[in-house]
């Protein structure tokens, strides 16, 4: 049976996966970008996200004797716990867009709430977190803007996307109690003005509340997570114990 961590190394760990989820998600654009440049920029997220990814694995493993490669490449996708949206796929250009977007309207409040951590371990990797997430927030804003504001294709397809991945979001500011981190429920308010913002300023209609899909932070999760854990996965584990 799978042990159950304190609330505090298991809201770690969401977050930890969340940024290795989507910093793989990201790295799956290299070669594929719009442009040369977008091809450096989306590598340069899936950097930042992997990063980061690390250095929470490494607080996780400090307690449980868990190293980073086994945190990240030999549990199943039901001991997962990153949010479903990070999980989608790619899509095209303007889903990728959307998807950084509305992630990242919720990741940087929340990484900058906790640079106040009383914990020194995270206050600091909150503070370089939300240096990244500034700038990750800015460029997808002003994709955003672009896409939405530009042609008619470029407008419908980020509606489209818009449409799709909204019912994902509400697991973001799912409360999470005894948890030592930043509670997300209240980050909510911030995170609807920063996305009321950008979608006027890209002329997209902001999609009605409903339904919500949500189950990752309990260990459930798409099918089109576990074919992208297997592919992330299957080196090391056909090289078990490898040294790089």
């Amino acid at each position: 049976m799978r042990p159950t961590p304190d609330p505090f190394t298991e809201a770690l760990l969401a977050r930890a996966d969340d940024a290795l989820v989507l910093g793989h998600r990201l790295s799956e654009w290299c070669g594929h970008a719009p442009t040369p440049e977008e091809d450096l920029a989306l590598a340069n997220l899936a950097l930042d996200q992997i990063g980061l990814a690390r250095a929470l694995y490494a607080e996780v493993g400090a307690g449980s004797g868990r190293t980073e490669d086994e945190l990240a490449y030999f549990r199943t996708d039901r001991d997962f716990r990153n949010c479903l949206l990070v999980e989608q796929p790619n899509g095209d250009f303007a889903h990728t867009i959307v998807r950084q977007f509305l992630y990242t309207a919720y990741a940087d409040p929340f990484w900058r709430a906790a640079v106040g951590s009383a914990d020194p371990a995270l206050a600091a990797i909150a503070a370089k977190a939300e240096l990244e997430s500034a700038y990750h927030l800015r460029h997808a804003s002003e994709w955003l803007i672009r896409l939405g504001d530009g042609t008619a294709e470029s407008h419908a397809r980020a509606q489209a996307a818009l449409d799709a991945l909204w019912p994902c979001t509400a697991e973001l500011f799912e409360p999470e109690p005894k948890a030592r981190l930043p509670d997300p429920v209240p980050l909510r308010a911030a995170w609807s003005a920063t996305v009321d913002r950008v979608l006027a300023r890209a002329t997209l209609a902001r999609p009605a509340d409903g339904w919500a899909q949500t189950g990752g932070r309990r260990g459930r999760h798409t099918e089109a997570f576990g074919k992208m854990l297997a592919e992330m996965q299957s080196l090391a584990r056909a090289h078990p114990g490898a040294v790089w």
